[in-house]
């Protein structure tokens, strides 16, 4: 009990370390992601943090099955190092002894990343996009993605907006410029106020006042000029389109409902992410292997290089069921079955007294 105590505190602290620092990056990387975006307009600037956050959820089931790895390998690789594993197999204990404490370990943490798997990341990944369509795009009216002194391209890609000044709840316009194409007819409006309004069903609209309309016909050398008191632009409707549904933000029930290749394809990767955790749990303990006499990084690149093809072969198999080309269920085990099989053959090569390379030296 002493043992097992210290064992899983050793993989704990190692486990703490690890995902700290891998948060950090994945955190760092995502928030540069979205200020460029929303430097660029694609996002509004107060959903950063929630975006941020949304995408952390994701990202999460993976973080945590590289950073079970990487405990596992690490602590098992530091008591080689130490020499504690000489005192291990010394008194009797395999490398197989391992196993058990490695499972203890693992399984809340596998449990743990089945659930944000199959709910959180895809409950993430509807609210990122819920969130991120309430601010930007379709959903914002005109009026309220102008920047003063800068020319503005309206969410139907048919209208260009530019505006001398904007009041402090965004709704009141100053000095505004339309240019728009109706019925093959290019408008060119200018007001010098304006506001947004909303109709009791839900319509919007961007409402001009005291402005000119000048109405021009491409090819044809005549234009209209129209004076008017009160000009309103629809801007968006209460039948505005909801989230795009894709199998990534589809909840797992939904998924095996539909059964399509490309949403199962998706229940594939899900289910595919807890058990690869498992397998690489297990496949740490042969291959932390470290001579103290030798170098220290060599297993650290090898158990990086397993993972990363590890990942590719789930994904590879992910796009043949979507593509048809692989059924599921023969694509949700195959690539683990494959990965397992290596189990028997690293452990036989670190526990084997006899082997074909000692008899020929």
């Amino acid at each position: 009990m002493i043992f097992q105590r210290a064992v899983r505190r050793e993989f704990t602290q190692a486990a703490l370390g690890v995902f700290i620092a891998l948060f950090a990056i994945l955190l760092t990387t995502q928030l540069i992601r979205l200020l460029g975006q929303a430097a660029a307009g694609q996002v509004a600037s107060e959903a950063v943090v929630a975006l941020l956050g949304f995408a952390a959820l994701n990202s999460l089931p993976v973080l945590l099955s590289l950073t079970l790895f990487m405990a596992i390998l690490l602590t098992l690789s530091r008591s080689y190092r130490d020499s504690e594993m000489v005192v291990w197999f010394a008194s009797g204990q395999s490398l197989t002894a391992w196993v058990r404490p490695v499972l203890t370990f693992t399984l809340p943490v596998v449990v743990s990343i089945a659930l944000l798997s199959l709910l959180i990341s895809p409950w993430a990944l509807k609210m990122s996009a819920e969130y991120r369509q309430k601010l930007t795009g379709q959903n914002r009216d005109d009026t309220a993605q102008v920047s003063p002194g800068a020319f503005k391209e309206a969410s139907s890609s048919q209208r260009v907006v530019f505006v001398e000044a904007v009041a402090d709840d965004s709704t009141q316009v100053r000095n505004i410029f339309v240019s728009s194409m109706q019925h093959q007819k290019l408008g060119v409006m200018m007001a010098a106020t304006g506001h947004s309004e909303q109709m009791e069903n839900g319509d919007r609209f961007m409402v001009m006042e005291h402005g000119r309309r000048y109405e021009v016909t491409p090819g044809i050398p005549e234009f209209r000029v129209l004076e008017f008191v009160r000009y309103a632009l629809r801007v968006d409707t209460k039948e505005s389109q909801g989230i795009e549904k894709t199998p990534k933000n589809t909840s797992t029930r939904e998924l095996l409902k539909n059964g399509s290749p490309g949403y199962m394809a998706e229940f594939l990767w899900r289910v595919g992410v807890p058990l690869s955790a498992l397998v690489l749990a297990l496949l740490a303990i042969p291959m932390s292997f470290v001579n103290p006499r030798a170098g220290r990084s060599a297993n650290m690149i090898l158990a990086l290089l397993t993972f990363t093809i590890y990942s590719n072969l789930l994904s590879v198999s992910q796009a043949w069921v979507a593509q048809g080309r692989l059924s599921f269920a023969t694509g949700w085990w195959l690539v683990h079955v494959l990965m397992a099989a290596l189990l028997p053959l690293l452990f036989f090569r670190r526990i084997a007294v006899f082997s074909f390379l000692r008899l020929r030296k």
